[in-house]
């Protein structure tokens, strides 16, 4: 495909519709889960070295319930898509579910409503919502991943996910304007703007994105999903390439889901940084993020899916092992930058691997397993990296640098099992 040809693809109305919900959610990923919610169960939680490490672990435990829902009902969603051939009003409900649950975050947090197991009645409330919220906006993802074979073909697929991430990340800059209207006192102020911008970037799916269903499969019950998944299961060896990456995937996905959820912490409570010189770190993150979308989209149709993902794990390896060590603010200035990439480039090539390996007829079931090892992997890792830091907690900093880097042995594995993939 030629350059003028790829850019008047990105133009096309479809395209670029499908690629602003990455914008729109990305807002709420950097927002939410990566810097004003854990800024604020840090202070709320937290205050000195051994109730860090508290706060941590209730950022942990909230991102991995998260994950256990999604889990529970990710076989469900596969078989909607297989049943339906419809993804985009499923897009919409989660996503606007999930905007909900993030403004009610917002109008909650001031509230005065007593004290909850030692802890504000609110806080706990705010993280009841967090887990909804969070729930619904990586619902609406699977959906969202399954749109990209019905706007691209075999030859343009890397690139145009690539260009969604890209875009994607660009929604953290728009996202961050909102810093200025956050109180240092208070930073569930950025609850509300988060949601309305949320919203406002959705808006051109919803009335723009003109869907075309695919061939829609006999319906079957509604809990045929769960059966479809130990079916497949049990079909291991016809699709043994899909089954070892999700292997893989799980592995990959449990460190950086965990070192997203946990980034903000780590960087302001063992490294040093202030919030503003994190927003500023979560800049220079993003920036890295597009750059490595874009760079991955065009590695992985030169040398193909399987090969792209090994080179992202080594990256994530490295970032995670100069994180675990970082004694200064440049030192984290670097991880940042890596992890960045890391981060951009995993989306790009994991959704492009697993178009390329399921089949046609499987590949809305795909897509859910797809979902169902992720979210797998990020109940176990917040869930280590929490318990690490609850069982640590009294030798203060030292419990989440050890809890950082049980995640490197997470993407050794995950790179030797790779290995095993077949051509």
């Amino acid at each position: 495909m030629q350059k003028s040809q790829s850019w008047k693809l990105f133009l096309t109305l479809p395209v670029l519709s499908w690629a602003l919900y990455d914008f729109a959610n990305t807002i709420f990923s950097s927002n939410i889960t990566t810097i004003f919610f854990p800024f604020y169960v840090q202070e709320v939680a937290g205050g000195d070295e051994r109730l860090d490490q508290i706060a941590s672990t209730f950022l942990s435990y909230a991102n991995a319930v998260s994950s256990f829902f999604l889990v529970l009902f990710s076989p469900l969603f596969g078989v909607w898509i297989d049943r339906t051939g419809r993804k985009k009003r499923y897009v919409m409900v989660f996503a606007l579910a999930a905007i909900i649950f993030t403004a009610l975050m917002g109008l909650i947090a001031p509230l005065s409503l007593g004290q909850f197991g030692g802890l504000p009645a609110a806080f706990a409330a705010v993280v009841a919502l967090f887990v909804a919220a969070k729930f619904f906006y990586q619902s609406s993802l699977i959906f969202y991943d399954a749109m990209l074979p019905d706007i691209g073909t075999k030859d343009t697929m890397a690139v145009l996910s690539g260009f969604g991430v890209a875009v994607g990340y660009m929604g953290t800059l728009v996202g961050l304007a909102v810093y200025p209207l956050v109180s240092k006192a208070n930073y569930a102020d950025a609850f509300i703007p988060t949601a309305v911008l949320f919203f406002i970037f959705t808006m051109p799916m919803l009335f723009l994105y003109k869907e075309t269903p695919g061939p829609a499969l006999e319906k079957r019950p509604f809990f045929a999903g769960y059966h479809d998944v130990w079916h497949t299961f049990k079909d291991m060896r016809r699709y043994r390439p899909i089954f070892l990456f999700m292997i893989v995937y799980f592995f990959i996905n449990d460190a950086i889901a965990t070192a997203i959820a946990m980034m903000a912490l780590y960087a302001k409570a063992i490294v040093g940084f202030t919030s503003g010189e994190f927003i500023l770190l979560y800049l220079v993150s993003t920036i890295s993020s597009i750059i490595g979308s874009f760079i991955f989209g065009y590695i992985t149709r030169a040398v193909g899916a399987k090969k792209a993902v090994f080179y992202v794990g080594i990256i994530l390896f490295f970032a995670l092992l100069l994180g675990t060590f970082a004694i200064n603010r440049p030192m984290f200035w670097v991880t940042g930058s890596l992890f960045g990439v890391a981060l951009g480039a995993v989306w790009v090539t994991s959704r492009i691997f697993i178009i390329e390996l399921s089949p046609e007829d499987k590949r809305g079931q795909f897509f859910g397993l797809f979902a169902f090892s992720g979210k797998l992997s990020a109940i176990v890792g917040p869930l280590m990296y929490g318990t690490i830091t609850l069982v640590l907690a009294g030798y203060g900093n030292i419990a989440s640098r050890v809890a950082l880097a049980s995640l490197m042995l997470f993407v050794l594995i995950g790179l030797l099992i790779h290995r095993k993939i077949p051509e």
